[in-house]
């Protein structure tokens, strides 16, 4: 990621260092255009945030991503259901409930509702300590976008929420059209 001194020109990037998907060509399909610059874009700030939490917190991405999950809802969390937010599977949520047990960041205790399972939430110090790193993270992000003005992220949060409606809807026909399906055979 370069940085930018106040006043100076925004530096231009060729298509080796954007990616590959710049290289697409004006008869590529418009839908995977977007799609490859969406990818692009999440992947190099996802990339810098990574980078950024290591170097300055010590921290990764799944660890800052299961504290903010569990800051959300600070009534706690079954294991099995912070397991569905964050998208892994459960032996990643112990070995991360493990850790950060230890460090007395979280309290994990059996669930009062179903003793065959065990809640965990944030302790006050783990509470304290991602609410720093998240601060500071937010301003990353709101550093990482400043290249689009105020409209534009409204407009940007607008059209990606459209697409992320449009995705959650059932797919009627979800057959791939018969000469594609020919093709690929």
């Amino acid at each position: 990621m370069s940085t930018k001194k106040k006043g100076a020109a925004p530096r231009l990037l060729d298509d080796a260092q954007i990616g590959l998907e710049a290289r697409l060509g004006d008869a590529d399909h418009q839908a995977l255009k977007v799609w490859l610059r969406l990818l692009a874009c999440t992947t190099q700030i996802e990339t810098e945030i990574r980078r950024r939490l290591r170097a300055h917190f010590g921290m990764t991405l799944a660890r800052f991503d299961y504290l903010a999950q569990l800051h959300r809802h600070p009534e706690g969390l079954r294991m099995s259901a912070l397991s569905r937010y964050l998208m892994v599977t459960g032996g990643n949520v112990t070995a991360l409930t493990d850790d950060l047990e230890q460090e007395g960041l979280v309290l994990r205790e059996t669930d009062a509702e179903d003793r065959r399972s065990f809640k965990v939430a944030l302790t006050p110090a783990g509470r304290q300590a991602f609410e720093r790193v998240a601060q500071v993270h937010e301003a990353w992000v709101v550093e990482l976008l400043a290249g689009l003005d105020g409209d534009q992220k409204h407009q940007l949060q607008d059209l990606l929420g459209r697409l992320r409606v449009h995705l959650a809807q059932p797919d009627a026909d979800a057959t791939p059209p018969k000469k594609a399906a020919r093709d690929a055979a």
